[in-house]
């Protein structure tokens, strides 16, 4: 068993004891099918609940006699990864089919919670529409294939232009440098009293909203491969880039352009930013992901339909301009069987239902994700289906990934607890680092992946 990265508090636990009482509870029917997904507390957007609702429909009917168990897993992030991973562990609990973040996907090979499907998707004749980049996301170390993508995303920042107006910036904000943010942020304080200038994730409890849409969105502006060197296969120890993003965090925390820090801090900072803090303008500028429409559609869960002509977007630039000239993290969610799943045939064959082009490009459209099948990113409905879509499709140029190796979660969590550690007080930049080469060099002693 790999070494436990989250510690769940009593409340994670007993709603985990509940999902678990729901799996084991349909365990014996050879007919029909568990399906784990993540629910976000406290937030109303609701597209998986009924896109997996429709395909549940359509996959009865298709196959008379078998039915689909959905288990909504209701968690933040960090909680729901802990969850599911409780859930894969025994026969008895297992899913069939489990809602998995692709960075898990090599360490939730190691601790055998997932089964290959190289000998499913070799067969299935969609499986040559989806794009390079997207099967490489769910393909291991060892070669073989764990996951089918539904998805993947870009990052920049989203900002209002009515806040703007009122600071003197303009409508057509684009910075070139990390510094021209921090300008605009500060010029926001000073002319328009009572917003939040500048949200950036940051801490421990957000998890890998702060580390992927906070930190990395900086780090991997500062240069190539900065936590992880592709062809040495090592992990390298904080550097310059590393420290130059912590200072970024420092600046924005320490000069009161961010959010509270009780509030940064809270574990469901992305919904209170999408329903509470965009739409009612209490943020000037916010660096996050291509989703954030799928927040203010009719369907979603603060309808808002000025977003379009409020908002606007611009690319996350590297920190002094250099080329590239922005910077984009990319990440994504694939359906994956678990290794005990006991009806995986079963499993692919709803799958396949769930990615069938109209129901890929129903998804992407709902969710605002950005489509991984050839034929959904040629689709005129999904190309027009919300402002932006094409800015942040445009982003998977400059696009990053993490390392998707198995200790990551571990590099993570060290991740945000030296940004913690900085935006807090509790330590200098300096300290930080030191701390976090120490954290480093233990969690990747031996074989470092």
């Amino acid at each position: 068993m790999r070494p436990a990265r989250i510690i769940v508090a009593a409340s994670a636990l007993a709603l985990a004891a509940t999902a678990l009482s729901a799996c084991s509870s349909t365990s014996s029917d050879p007919n029909t099918i568990k399906i784990a997904y993540e629910r976000i507390p406290d937030n109303s957007v609701r597209v998986m609940d009924d896109y997996l609702a429709l395909v549940k429909s359509k996959f009865e009917k298709e196959y008379p006699g078998k039915h689909v168990d959905l288990i909504p897993v209701t968690a933040a992030e960090n909680d729901y990864y802990t969850k599911i991973e409780q859930m894969m562990r025994s026969p008895r609990t297992a899913p069939d089919l489990v809602y998995e973040d692709t960075f898990l996907i090599n360490s939730d090979i190691k601790a055998g919670y997932l089964k290959p499907l190289d000998s499913y998707v070799n067969s299935w004749s969609d499986w040559s529409r989806f794009l390079a980049t997207a099967k490489s996301s769910v393909t291991a170390q060892d070669g073989k294939v764990y996951g089918v993508p539904d998805g993947t995303d870009t990052r920049g920042l989203w900002f209002n232009k009515t806040i703007f107006a009122r600071a003197g910036l303009p409508s057509t904000w684009q910075p070139k440098d990390w510094n021209d943010i921090l300008t605009a942020a500060r010029t926001i304080k000073a002319k328009v009293p009572g917003v939040i200038p500048l949200n950036v994730y940051t801490g421990k409890s957000p998890g890998e909203a702060s580390v992927m849409q906070g930190f990395e969105m900086l780090a991997y502006g500062t240069g190539s491969d900065p936590l992880y060197n592709p062809q040495t296969k090592k992990w390298v120890p904080a550097g310059q880039g590393f420290t130059d993003a912590l200072d970024f965090m420092h600046t924005v925390y320490s000069q009161k352009l961010g959010p509270d820090i009780s509030d940064a801090d809270d574990p469901n900072v992305q919904a209170v930013v999408g329903t509470e803090w965009l739409p009612e303008g209490k943020v000037a500028i916010d660096l996050d992901g291509s989703w954030m429409g799928n927040n203010w559609l009719p369907t979603g869960g603060k309808p808002w339909p000025q977003w379009s002509q409020v908002l606007g977007t611009a690319a996350m630039p590297t920190e002094y301009g250099q080329a590239p000239g922005a910077v984009s993290m990319s990440g994504g969610w694939a359906w994956a069987i678990p290794a005990k799943s006991q009806r995986a045939d079963l499993a692919f064959q709803f799958v396949k239902t769930l990615q069938t082009e109209q129901n890929a490009a129903t998804y992407d459209i709902r969710s605002a994700n950005i489509a991984v099948r050839k034929d959904v990113a040629a689709d005129h409905n999904y190309l027009t289906s919300m402002p932006g879509i094409d800015f942040f499709t445009k982003l998977v140029q400059y696009t990053h990934y993490r390392p998707a190796l198995p200790v990551y979660p571990q590099v993570s969590t060290a991740i945000g607890q030296a940004m913690e550690s900085v935006v807090t007080g509790q330590s200098s930049t300096a300290d930080a680092v030191k701390a976090y080469d120490q954290q480093l060099a233990s969690i990747t002693a031996g074989d470092g992946q």
